[in-house]
């Protein structure tokens, strides 16, 4: 009791550097109920650094109180305030609280908007869908953006025709990005035409994405494609391209993954060499024998690896 009055006389106290300080202790030194309602009381401060504080300290609560609390921190005048509780938010993954969240999806600022469903992708609600669906019509990029991420963590199959439409025609990289990114969850046609035509998108960044999902997706009909990106004048593109054809194993790639083992970038070297060991085509043994002496001791690591498992392979 004697802690708890001396906590609540320096949370009063003029100087913010005291006040703040006396959020950190309050948490460290009494029970989240104790605790509640001054961090509540605490998102008001005066101070931003105080209210940031109490935003971070109410990760911890999953009460409606707290929830409401941080909902309400959402419309903070500062941006650094706005983004700390909807990491808090984020974090809480009581169902209760997600309901609270879908409310706000339809907030009139973007920037709440943005952190709503930030805050309810790893939620995973299927209260969610409707208002993410809706959002990819978001004039804010960041918006349509994040609810990909709500939808992609749903992996809903009715929202497939969206999510391969944004990919296809979204003004916004990185939206496009995203799309492309939350279509990794399923193989059917209308999605491999999506993930190909990603990978001739204008921006290397939606390429990249592409080359990752292709691998996910396990599709023979991409490898033509991925071949294709090994030419990519971006090496992220090339990277991911070699790595994705090493998880679909098939030997239609084997002679470009060899080519690939003289790139002078080194890392292209180890991933073309990893690939080639997943294949496990012994038509690569010769170009894999070479690089085994290779100036670079990951290179020449995975390329001792890809040999092992060929053999292996091989002798089953």
């Amino acid at each position: 009791m004697e802690l708890e009055l001396l906590l609540r006389s320096r949370l009063a106290d003029p100087d913010p550097v005291v006040r703040r300080i006396a959020l950190i202790e309050l948490v460290d030194e009494t029970d989240p109920d104790t605790a509640k309602p001054f961090l509540i009381s605490a998102l008001q401060d005066a101070n931003k650094e105080v209210r940031i504080e109490a935003a971070q300290a109410l990760e911890a609560q999953d009460s409606p109180e707290a929830i409401s609390a941080l909902l309400k921190a959402l419309e903070d005048t500062e941006p650094t305030v706005r983004e700390v509780a909807a990491q808090s938010l984020s974090a809480n993954k009581n169902p209760e609280v997600g309901a609270l969240l879908v409310e706000w999806t339809g907030h009139a600022d973007s920037d709440v908007r943005v952190a709503i469903f930030r805050a309810l992708r790893e939620l995973r609600l299927a209260a969610a869908t409707i208002p993410a669906l809706n959002a990819l019509a978001d004039e804010d990029a960041r918006v349509r953006r994040e609810a990909v991420g709500v939808l992609g963590w749903l992996k809903d199959v009715t929202t497939l025709s969206q999510l391969v439409n944004l990919a296809k025609t979204d003004p916004d990289t990185e939206v496009r990005r995203a799309a492309v990114g939350a279509l990794g969850f399923a193989s059917n046609d209308t999605v491999r035409v999506a993930v190909d035509l990603a990978l001739f998108d204008v921006d290397w960044q939606v390429r990249e994405e592409a080359a990752t999902v292709a691998g996910k997706l396990g599709l023979d009909s991409l490898v033509a494609t991925l071949i294709r990106a090994l030419d990519d004048s971006y090496w992220q593109v090339r990277l991911k391209a070699a790595r994705s054809l090493g998880r679909l194993k098939n030997s239609h790639a084997v002679p470009a993954l060899c080519e690939v083992l003289g790139h002078p970038i080194s890392n292209l070297r180890k991933e073309a060499a990893l690939a080639l060991g997943e294949i496990a085509d012994p038509a690569a043994l010769f170009y894999l024998y070479m690089v085994t002496q290779d100036p670079d001791p990951d290179v020449r690591k995975a390329a001792n690896l890809a040999v092992c498992r060929i053999n292996f392979v091989r002798n089953k």
